[in-house]
């Protein structure tokens, strides 16, 4: 009997250490959504591949952070035009959002604003964000500046990085950054308090020249 006790408050106090989090990834097309979502997975990125994500999927995957436990309930969503419309049933109770842009894209860049103003639609200002230059491993056909990536997030008021599904370590430490983040503001918009902002950029590799291609 004692034990059984033992069980179930063990099991009680495991459920109460384990908050919650959905996460969800926006961004156009081809940006790279599905393999920073692998990455979190630890899966490795398989050169030459990219499959366009035809219906918003989910993933769960738990994490220690800073001797704390989350259970991530990871998004990935459509990004193709014709089926935006799908996205905007994935979003309710999303408490952290990713916007995704690819830096051998302007378009990709552009269409930042269109997802910007879906999410505060749909999920209003209170929430946490943060935003991502992806594909940074393809320094000789990067397009987009990255103080482009770094203006539009201080004006935005988002966090930002930069990552490559080749090193998936840039993307889940971003994405403690932001559990961290979420977890004390509690939905708090940080958006006046400039301060605050964070920057994990990767140091300049403009010289390498590399061929691989990561989606």
């Amino acid at each position: 009997m004692k034990n059984k006790k033992s069980k179930e408050k063990s099991e009680e106090n495991y459920e109460e250490n384990n908050e919650e989090i959905k996460v969800i990834l926006v961004g156009d097309s081809g940006v790279g959504k599905t393999s920073l979502i692998q990455c979190a997975l630890g899966n490795n990125f398989m050169e030459g591949t990219q499959i366009s994500t035809m219906v918003c999927t989910n993933v769960k995957i738990e994490m220690t952070i800073n001797d704390k436990k989350y259970k991530i309930n990871l998004w990935d969503t459509i990004g193709q035009e014709r089926f935006r419309s799908l996205t905007t049933i994935f979003l309710k109770d999303s408490q952290i959002v990713i916007f995704v842009c690819d830096l051998t894209s302007k378009e990709s860049f552009k269409g930042l604003d269109y997802w910007f103003d879906l999410i505060q639609e749909e999920l209003g200002s209170n929430i946490n964000m943060g935003i991502i230059g992806n594909k940074r491993d393809l320094t000789d056909e990067q397009i987009v500046e990255d103080d482009l990536i770094e203006q539009y997030a201080n004006k935005k008021g988002l966090d930002w990085t930069f990552c490559s599904a080749l090193e998936p370590n840039l993307f889940n430490k971003f994405l403690q950054e932001l559990i961290i983040e979420y977890s004390k503001s509690g939905f708090k918009n940080n958006k006046d308090n400039e301060s605050d902002k964070k920057s994990y950029k990767l140091k300049s590799t403009k010289n390498k020249k590399k061929k691989s291609r990561c989606c």
